[in-house]
């Protein structure tokens, strides 16, 4: 059903407007008492044990879906074992200028360049606290980035402060340097920056796990650099990886792509670069008990198994749920479950 809405309906609507309807159904999800929650549930036998909490299933949700936390028991009613809020920022803020969303269909694929919309640190405080209360919800991880209107000099200031607030409340956070449409944000990924950064939110987290996500065009010797801070510092995992600038192998014509303008590439386009980059921080920090987090280009059970081959830890999708629809999650897991896949915890 969902394949024919989408095809004849949702195709030929803005984006942008697209996902704020589905929103709107996810949001009242959780009306429903029990029902979606028991169609959903992921099989025990997928449970995860990472970063201190135990995980319903390793398939979750990645950030910049759920920007402002107020559609976390809605989404773990669908099935995702874990929701990354946000990303959220000291100051609200709208984002760049609309359209800055766009669909390339062929290549199963999305160019954003939203730009951290969202209504602040300090609005998500309530959605996360009420979330947290609730009897069956899923693990529930933070992002935080900088604020548009922070200078990268005073980014640290700006982290922390949204660390306070939010990492009491998380059952991880996550310090995005990594979108390519914040200026500067990338910046940040340069050692002699991100130590010093990392290490104030590390302060300021006060024990809640915390890790870093990390954009897919850094050379490999970059991420080498950034494993071994975060080594160093005892950061609990990274999530590997965010959108990427890039517009290699993409179907759509080169005219479309450049009307479409600048912004992050994600979806199945991502997919070999990724895994790629996970197969390298897996490499390089072998130790288990060191969460890696993959995202990018995940859209069927096959593709979450081969990143757990690949010694992932968790994994998150965000573009195939636009294509593939509500019932996405409950596929993932169930496909797991036919595959004989059996978490640490199950």
């Amino acid at each position: 059903m969902y394949p024919l809405l989408f095809s004849t309906v949702l195709r030929r609507m803005d984006p942008e407007r697209a996902h704020h309807l589905a929103f709107r159904v996810i949001r009242a999800v959780p009306l429903l008492g029990g029902l979606a929650r028991r169609a959903c549930a992921p099989d025990p036998s997928l449970r995860v044990r990472a970063l201190g909490t135990e995980f319903p299933s390793p398939f979750g949700i990645a950030a910049g879906f759920d920007k402002n936390a107020d559609g976390i028991l809605g989404l773990g009613a669908l099935g995702f074992g874990h929701v990354e809020v946000g990303t959220l920022t000291r100051h609200a803020q709208p984002g760049n200028p609309a359209p800055r969303l766009f669909r390339l269909v062929e290549d199963r694929a999305l160019i954003n360049r939203m730009g951290f919309n969202n209504g602040g640190s300090a609005a998500a405080v309530p959605c996360v606290e009420r979330a947290r209360l609730a009897r069956h919800r899923p693990v529930i991880g933070v992002n935080i980035g900088k604020s548009r209107v922070t200078e990268v000099d005073d980014a640290v200031q700006d982290y922390v402060w949204s660390a306070q607030r939010l990492a009491p409340l998380a059952d991880y956070l996550a310090v995005n340097v990594s979108s390519p449409n914040t200026p500067g944000l990338r910046g940040l990924q340069e050692l002699e920056m991100l130590e010093p950064l990392l290490a104030a939110v590390r302060e300021a987290a006060d024990g809640v796990p915390l890790l870093v996500k990390i954009a897919p065009d850094m050379e490999d010797e970059q991420i080498d650099g950034i494993v071994d801070l975060a080594l160093r510092l005892g950061l609990d995992g990274i999530i590997a990886t965010n959108t990427t600038v890039s517009r290699d192998g993409l179907s759509a014509s080169a005219d479309a792509i450049e009307a479409m303008g600048a912004g992050g590439l994600s979806g199945a386009p991502l997919r070999q670069r990724s895994t790629e980059v996970l197969r390298r921080i897996r490499a390089a920090a072998p130790d288990p008990e060191f969460c890696v987090v993959s995202v990018g280009g995940v859209t069927t059970a096959a593709d979450v198994l081969e990143r757990l081959g690949a010694g992932a830890t968790l994994v998150q999708g965000y573009t195939a749920f636009l294509y593939e629809g509500p019932l996405w999650a409950r596929a993932i897991n169930r496909g797991l479950r036919r595959a004989g896949w059996r978490g640490n915890a199950g």
